[in-house]
């Protein structure tokens, strides 16, 4: 592409029902279901490894602990087999006025064809707007095998039934 600028674009949606166990402060849930995900990059770039749409099988696991009243320690990872791609985020926190969590988190994810990105940063945790809604955010900096690095910023929503 002669150097060209390209634009990558990514739509990704999974349902997941999943099962919740919760015992002595520990909450372990586990997740799986189908992943849905398109993939368009401008000007086509033959060498993308993702392009069109695809369906796939995605799994997941959380897992959440306090152990303090003003600590928590957060962890996740999934699989999807679009692409084989992997997830995993680790999460340390404080109490910041009993009304969320704050602290340092790092991220990494990694593809079958070769790609890694790891991530660390800040985030924000359990923040609470109704007693069913919590929101999440995290921010700081990512570097990728590509030799490229960037901001990036996380976003979370969790409706709790």
């Amino acid at each position: 592409l002669n150097n060209t600028g390209v634009i990558g674009r990514q739509l990704a949606f999974a349902a997941m029902p999943g099962w919740r166990f919760v015992r002595n402060g520990w909450i372990v849930s586990v997740f799986t279901g189908v992943d849905v995900q398109a993939h368009r990059v401008t000007p086509d770039d033959p060498g993308a490894g993702l392009k069109g749409g695809y369906t796939g099988f995605r799994a997941a696991a959380e897992l959440w602990y306090s152990p303090t009243p003003q600590t928590m320690i957060s962890a996740d990872a999934s699989y999807s087999s679009v692409g084989s791609s992997y997830n995993a985020r680790a999460a340390f926190g404080w109490t910041f006025f009993r009304l969320f969590y704050v602290g340092p988190e790092v991220q990494g994810f990694m593809t079958a064809t070769d790609y890694r990105q790891f991530r660390a940063g800040m985030h924000v945790t359990s923040f609470k707007t109704k007693m069913t809604e919590e929101w999440s955010l995290g921010i700081g900096s990512a570097r990728d095998s590509d030799d490229r690095s960037s901001m990036y910023v996380r976003f979370g929503y969790l409706i709790k039934r």
